[in-house]
């Protein structure tokens, strides 16, 4: 994903489940099962939260053998923060 739009990463890190999944999946890829697992919300809901994060370009969903992954953009996370450290500039 090229694109970079920090007011809908902005919008995706919002929830703290999703911030929670974004950091879980920065030490390695993790399937929709695991990362439900963190939360207590339904794995539907789960799911609609990873389609967000997706979106947004900070989860990457990759596929592993006959499993499918998600690992955290380390490049476009780490590019958000500076983003709004530069707002504080």
């Amino acid at each position: 994903m090229n694109d970079f739009d920090l007011d809908e990463i902005l919008r995706a890190l919002s929830h703290p489940d999703r911030r929670r999944f974004v950091v879980a999946c920065l030490d390695g890829a993790k399937a929709a099962g695991e990362l439900a697992a963190l939360s207590e919300l339904s794995l539907a809901t789960v799911s609609e939260h990873l389609k967000v994060l997706r979106k947004s370009g900070l989860l990457i969903l990759d596929k592993q053998g006959r499993f499918w992954l998600y690992r955290t953009d380390r490049e476009r996370v780490e590019r958000a923060g500076r983003e709004v450290l530069g707002l504080l500039a």
